[in-house]
C-alpha cells in the first residue's frame, strides 16, 4: 500500500481472523516501531511480543475494552520507565503515541489490523509479561488479519470536517 492509502485504510480492528501474522511482517512492523522518533533519542521504550494465546486471553483482562486482545494474533506491549517526573512522563507519553501510530501504519500497509488498549491492571500485566517493577505498559495493540472486511482506504471516514478542525493562521 502506499503511504496515503495506510493512512485511510487505517482503522480500529477488533475482530481478527484465526490466522497467523507471517514472521517477515510482523518483524517489518517491529522494525517501524523501532524505527520511530523520540524525544533526544531516548528510545525509552521496549517492546514485548505476545502470540501465545493463554496469555492474550488474560492481557484481555487488563482494561475493560480490552477484550479484543484475546482474539489477536499477535499483541505487542509497550513498556516505558516508570517516573514520578511529569515532564519525563509525558515525553513518554508522547513517544509511545508515535510508536503507536508507526505500529499501525506498517500492519495497514500489510492488510494487518490493529486495535490498541490501555491498561488498567499493572499488576496483571507484570504477572503475565514478567514486566520488572521499575517498568509499565503504556499501552497494549493487537494486531490480525480483520474478520469480516478487509482494510481499504475510506473515502467517508467518521471525523470532523476539515473546516471544523483545522484553523490557518489564527483559531
Amino acid at each position: 500500500m502506499e503511504t496515503w492509502d495506510a493512512i485511510r485504510a487505517r482503522r480500529n480492528v477488533r475482530s481478527y481472523e484465526d490466522r497467523a501474522i507471517p514472521a517477515d511482517d510482523l518483524d517489518r512492523i517491529l522494525e517501524a516501531a523501532r524505527r520511530t522518533p523520540s524525544s533526544m533519542n531516548q528510545q525509552a521504550w521496549d517492546f514485548v511480543v505476545v502470540t501465545e494465546r493463554d496469555r492474550l486471553r488474560k492481557l484481555a483482562k487488563a482494561w475493560r475494552y480490552a477484550a479484543h486482545i484475546a482474539g489477536s494474533a499477535v499483541t505487542i506491549a509497550l513498556v516505558v520507565p516508570t517516573s514520578e517526573d511529569r515532564d519525563e512522563r509525558d515525553t513518554f507519553e508522547y513517544d509511545i503515541g508515535q510508536v503507536t501510530m508507526s505500529i499501525m501504519l506498517a500492519a495497514a500497509d500489510l492488510g494487518i489490523g490493529s486495535g490498541h488498549a490501555s491498561v488498567g491492571d499493572q499488576a496483571l500485566v507484570r504477572s503475565v509479561l514478567g514486566v520488572p517493577e521499575d517498568r509499565e505498559c503504556a499501552i497494549l495493540i493487537a494486531l490480525g488479519f480483520p474478520a469480516g472486511r478487509p482494510l481499504r482506504p475510506l473515502n467517508r471516514p467518521n471525523r470532523r470536517a476539515i473546516e471544523d478542525v483545522v484553523h490557518r493562521d489564527r483559531w
